[in-house]
């Protein structure tokens, strides 16, 4: 998602900025996404002084706990997962925050564990319900 939204040239970037902005929503990012986002810059040689401006949720112990746990439920129930996105679920979760992207597959499994998910161009999409698409809610103890 938020590829589509530094991309100055995506159209669906754009729609989907605007319809964060429009509900009032905070845009951030895990500490696992900027690295995959850095790592995309620092490959080809490019920067975006936006990264900057965002808040970045780390990974805490309280999350590699739940996403350890995510990850053996969803073997249990015979889905296999990325590792990775075990561990940006348990951020999400723990956080009270939704998790917005355009390939919900890699995320549904984690929706019976609580995962909140906003999923553009879905009727059900929750974005409306409040709360944030990317980051803990303001009221969240947690701290970027």
């Amino acid at each position: 998602m938020l590829i589509e939204i530094l991309d100055k040239q995506s159209q669906k970037g754009d729609e989907l900025l605007a319809s964060l902005e429009e509900a009032g929503e905070e845009v951030g990012t895990t500490s696992i996404n900027m690295h995959e986002l850095l790592y995309g810059l620092k490959k080809y040689s490019r920067s975006d002084v936006r990264l900057s401006q965002l808040r970045v949720v780390p990974y805490a112990k309280e999350d590699a706990e739940l996403s350890s746990r995510l990850e053996l439920a969803a073997e249990k129930r015979g889905t296999a997962v990325r590792r990775l996105d075990s561990m940006i679920a348990a951020i999400a979760v723990n956080g009270s925050a939704k998790l917005s992207t355009f390939d919900a597959r890699h995320f549904e499994q984690f929706t019976k564990d609580g995962l909140k998910l906003f999923c553009p161009g879905v009727a059900s999409d929750p974005l409306r319900q409040g709360g944030d698409a990317f980051g803990p809610p303001a009221t969240s103890s947690r701290q970027p």
